[in-house]
């Protein structure tokens, strides 16, 4: 029992799903799903498609560099059953999976810690802008400090008569 991987989206295929396509130079694509399959046919790229595992390793969005993933690569040589060699490695893919899970929740505060920054830096302009609506106006009518300037601005008598709406 093998598992693949999809040519397109790199997610898993197993026995009994998908879609294996033989090309005419006898190059093999497995397909997990009829979505990356039309994707193919469509010669899309999978670096360009938002979905799939290519696009988000690309950008920085899933871990690239991790030992771990050694251990997911196609091996083709059968190996001779021994039933403590696969005892020993059934306990390894437990703390495997623990070790990538950690790296990968890791990555991710890593790359939201920036935007956390920059919230910040947003918030702090939005509170200086808006101090007034924040501040109780009883202190800003005692700390002239904390409010805005008033300007006084003195009208003249025939602006204001030009002003009046007129009569009939």
């Amino acid at each position: 029992m093998r598992l693949e991987k999809c040519w397109f989206c790199s997610s898993t295929v197993y026995p009994g799903h998908g879609i294996q396509f033989v090309r005419n130079d006898a190059k093999i694509f497995h397909f997990c799903r009829s979505k990356c399959h039309k994707n193919f046919k469509m010669k899309r790229n999978p670096r360009k498609v938002k979905w799939t595992k290519a696009y988000r390793r690309l950008h920085g969005k899933d871990m690239t560099q991790d030992s771990t993933f050694e251990f997911e690569r196609k091996r083709n040589r059968p190996e001779r059953y021994d039933r403590n060699l696969a005892e020993n490695t059934l306990k390894a893919i437990k703390k495997i999976d623990k070790i990538r899970s950690d790296r990968a929740s890791d990555h991710i505060k890593n790359r939201l810690k920036t935007g956390k920054v920059q919230r910040q830096k947003e918030a702090r302009k939005q509170l200086e802008l808006g101090i007034h609506l924040v501040k109780a106006p009883l202190a800003l009518a005692q700390d002239s400090s904390l409010c805005l300037l008033k300007i006084k601005v003195n009208v003249s008598q025939a602006q204001t008569e030009e002003n009046q709406p007129m009569e009939e």
